[in-house]
């Protein structure tokens, strides 16, 4: 066999010196300007916020801890803050269909000044108003209309009268109103006398009498008509006199609004109703209504129709609005129109329309998670159809699956003009991308967000800045060279490459945070390397137990794991275990038995079920490499079984390979392997070994166990020469 060849300690990882570096702590460093490593994600949201187009909307995609939301927040807000603010919006009452309140647009700081000078108005013309009626003039002009109505009413009557006198009758007030009747002595004459007069008398006084009372229909209708017209002259006084007060106060309004059409043409339909609507300003009597002994106040008129309802207000707004929804549910985006429930009953009305928070960003950014929208129903098909109509309804969008319609406002729309920013892992960019047509065209901006970068010297240079940054934001102690070295050297290990460092932003700045916490409780003024190390190893300890629990059952032979001396058909492998929070190698018995037949290699594993997709892949790759070596000329007969013994859980990974090759040539042969090493590796077809990922979590699981149960000094770990740089 071929003489062990170690990798040197110095390719065993990398170290940043800490002599490279001039400063004392990084509180003489300058804070960092911008984002780190992002370069191709900060082109695409760049490019992405340049172009006006409404259909190139960005997805912000890249694994969890890159820092999205940071580096979208910073950009996103710069960028807004050198555009115009956008104007404020309400709603109005639309008085030609009351159930769709009209949206008004104003420049900003506008809004909150027209609905205060509405409210104004609305006061004024309460208090002024009734004075216009209780005024001596007003009364004057009212008393002349009306005593030349009863004049002239009372004109027509009396000659209708004094005709029917001279015909012998008279008018009659009856239960169904004025009658003509005979008459004897000025007094209506009893039916007995009528009737016992003779029947060419009688026949004369009714024909007379039909005459007189077709005339004093005629008379009523004219007495209905002065009346009518009387009270036509009397509501021409009352506008006539109104508009004394309405005019000067709305043409305040008129001219302050003028460069305003939306308003003018509302401010019109407000003073039409205002003077169609007198009565409500006129002065009431206090004379409370009572019913079956109950006394009820008297409802007051309501002027809710005049107000304003304020609903984005961009008054103290500086630059385009940038809001980022948490909860994006339908109602939190588009809007809601809330109910008041009185006696049981729910009423609403213009006054109750609530904005969502793509009111708030119109003119402006909406950000998203992408994962939220999905989750909640309607959202994401409304995000769509608003792009695709650059407007936005304030709707109920169970209506449509009511069997009992309801009655509800119908609000106009708002036109809208938003960059919308959606933030998502890369799984549901792909989803989206394939699986909706739609979703291509609307959104057409990638912003892919690397977990690595470079390790070069402009790299390790933002990195300390970003060490500086941190401390003055989080109120940290300053770091030495030697703690932000150490940093620098975990980034990389983050990485999983030493020509790498990590862009995880999140996990390097938890770490820097609780290695200033270790160098506090210790009582040190700076943070050094090995306060560093203490937090990355609190850190392994705290979650660490399901580690430590296999490598207990391991030293108790619980779990069987050779770590010296040697056997046949038998060889460590290893694997990686992560629940999530902290990822660790595990050792496991790769073991192979060979005997007469013709099956072929036989996985376990695949035969119960307990293998994946990519290991039973490798196997067969493989069984492959054994009949292209061993079988070219003649067939291969072999019946053998392979197996990671005391598993319990699904494998899957091609990372095995030339761990069970290696158990299969030893059972074939019976040469025993050295049961102080573990094998780690992929294989091709050619025999060629592949890099496989988590090998510095795989020597070091290895090596703890070989620690647990004791060093030799013999003891190692075969890894892929092409995974030397990880």
């Amino acid at each position: 066999m071929a003489k062990i060849n170690p990798l040197p300690p110095e390719e065993l990882r990398w170290k940043c010196a800490a002599e490279r570096f001039s400063f004392a702590t990084t509180s003489e460093v300058a804070s960092l300007s911008e984002i780190i490593g992002q370069d191709r994600a900060l082109r695409s949201i760049e490019f992405g916020l340049g172009i006006t187009n409404h259909n190139y909307n960005i997805f912000i995609l890249g694994e969890s801890g890159v820092g999205k939301e940071t580096t979208v927040k910073d950009l996103v807000e710069k960028k807004a803050k050198a555009e115009p603010v956008p104007d404020d919006w309400c709603y109005v009452f639309n008085f030609n269909d009351p159930d769709s309140p009209m949206a008004l647009n104003l420049p900003p700081g506008s809004g909150s000044d027209f609905a205060g000078d509405m409210d104004e108005l609305v006061d004024s013309l309460r208090r002024d108003i009734p004075k216009v009626f209780e005024s001596k003039d007003y009364e004057k002009h009212r008393d002349e209309i009306l005593e030349g109505q009863q004049e002239r009413t009372r004109g027509l009557f009396l000659r209708l009268e004094q005709k029917a006198v001279e015909k012998g009758l008279i008018l009659k007030k009856t239960v169904s109103g004025l009658a003509v009747v005979p008459a004897k002595g000025g007094k209506p004459m009893g039916q007995e006398e009528f009737d016992s007069m003779p029947a060419g008398r009688r026949a004369e006084i009714e024909q007379d009498q039909q005459v007189m009372q077709d005339r004093l229909s005629d008379v009523v209708r004219e007495a209905r008509a002065i009346d009518k017209d009387t009270k036509d002259r009397i509501t021409a006084l009352d506008r006539e006199v109104v508009q004394y007060v309405v005019n000067p106060a709305v043409g305040e309004l008129f001219e302050k609004y003028k460069e305003f059409s939306g308003v003018i043409e509302y401010l019109n339909k407000v003073k039409d109703n205002i003077l169609d609507s007198i009565e409500d300003f006129r002065p009431k009597e206090d004379l409370p209504l009572s019913i079956g002994g109950i006394r009820l106040q008297k409802p007051e008129p309501t002027f809710e129709r005049y107000k304003v309802n304020l609903i984005v207000s961009n008054k103290d707004l500086e630059g385009a609005p940038v809001i980022f929804e948490p909860n994006p549910t339908y109602s939190n985006l588009f809007g809601r129109i809330e109910f008041r429930v009185q006696l049981g009953v729910a009423t609403t009305d213009f006054t109750m329309i609530k904005a969502g928070s793509v009111h708030k960003a119109n003119g402006g950014y909406l950000v998203v998670n992408a994962m939220d929208i999905l989750r909640n129903i309607f959202v994401y098909d409304s995000l769509k159809r608003m792009i695709k109509n650059r407007e936005v309804r304030i709707e109920d969008p169970w209506e449509q699956y009511r069997i009992i319609s309801s009655i509800t406002l119908k609000a106009s729309p708002i036109p809208v003009n938003i960059k919308l920013i959606i933030m998502g892992e890369p799984f549901i960019y792909y989803l989206l991308h394939n699986l909706d047509t739609e979703y291509r065209k609307l959104f057409k901006v990638k912003a892919d967000f690397d977990a690595v970068m470079p390790r070069n010297d402009g790299n390790i240079e933002k990195y300390l800045h970003f060490v500086a940054t941190r401390c003055r934001e989080e109120g940290l102690l300053p770091f030495d060279r030697t703690g932000v070295s150490s940093i620098i050297e975990l980034g990389v290990r983050l990485a999983g490459d030493k020509d790498k460092l990590s862009a995880r932003v999140n996990e390097i700045t938890n770490l820097i945070v609780e290695a200033s916490y270790w160098a506090g409780v210790e009582g040190s003024k700076t943070v050094t390397a090995a306060h560093v190390e203490k937090a990355d190893s609190e850190r392994v300890y705290r979650n660490s137990k399901i580690s430590d629990k296999l490598r207990d059952y391991i030293q108790e032979d619980t779990i069987l794991i050779a770590t010296e001396g040697s056997a046949v058909g038998q060889v460590n492998g290893l694997a990686v275990l992560d629940p999530g929070d902290y990822a660790f190698g595990k050792p496991s018995r790769v073991s192979a038995k060979v005997f007469m037949g013709d099956s072929g290699v036989v996985n376990i594993e695949r035969e119960v079920k307990m293998s994946g997709r990519i290991h039973n892949k490798a196997l067969m790759i493989f069984t492959s490499f054994l009949g292209e070596r061993f079988a070219r000329k003649f067939p291969l007969t072999l019946s053998a079984t392979i197996t990671f013994e005391q598993l319990y859980e699904e494998i899957e990974g091609d990372s095995a390979t030339c761990t069970e090759l290696y158990a299969l040539y030893s059972a074939l042969t019976g040469v025993p392997l050295d049961q102080g090493f573990a094998v780690t590796g992929s294989m091709n077809q050619a025999g060629e070994v592949q890099p496989i990922g988590g090998v510095n979590e795989k020597i070091e699981g290895f090596y703890e166990i070989c620690k647990a149960k004791g060093l030799t000094g013999t003891q190692g770990v075969i890894i892929p020469r092409r995974n030397v740089r990880n």
